[in-house]
């Protein structure tokens, strides 16, 4: 059963006005990602995944992230749209934090744009920022969205919500 959408207040956009199957366009914001106090990703060129009840997933350009700090992770995922992830774990100060980051080295057509950039994980990491504000990871623990003051939901992932 979907549910009822919040009411977006102004300057916010709805979560359940995106579309599906999602659309990929620029972010048009800063985006960081820390880890171990280190900031591993730093972009103005992030590119966002928008998809009907997840928040926005950022994917930060290569040329933008530490990826000097980044290893391959064991495994990977299927998503229908996007093809075959690959995950990363992130190595600061000699300690290793899992899956920190996932990527598409082969990305379906309608997303090549996302080729090698790197989704960062919240709750693996110590802060991800939207423009200056800190991101709230979306519920769950199984998806990526990145929940931010300008949306409303609510938002797919916590319990109950598998079949909207």
């Amino acid at each position: 059963m979907r549910p009822v959408p919040e009411e977006p207040r102004p300057g916010q956009e709805s979560v359940w006005d995106y579309p599906r199957p999602p659309r990929l366009e620029p972010a048009r914001r800063r985006v960081r990602a820390v880890v171990g106090g280190v900031v591993v990703a730093d972009t103005t060129r992030a590119l966002r995944v928008l998809e009907t009840s997840h928040p926005p997933t950022y994917y930060v350009p290569p040329a933008d992230a530490r990826t000097d700090l980044l290893v391959p992770a064991e495994g990977s995922s299927f998503c229908e749209w996007k093809g075959r992830a690959v995950y990363h774990d992130a190595v600061v100060d000699g300690r290793r934090v899992a899956r920190v980051a996932w990527s598409y080295p082969d990305p379906t057509a309608p997303f090549a744009g996302l080729r090698d950039h790197l989704a960062f994980y919240l709750p693996a990491l110590d802060a991800g920022l939207v423009d200056d504000e800190r991101a709230r990871p979306q519920p769950g623990g199984f998806y990526g969205g990145w929940i931010t003051s300008d949306l409303a939901g609510p938002f797919k992932g916590a319990p109950g919500t598998h079949g909207w």
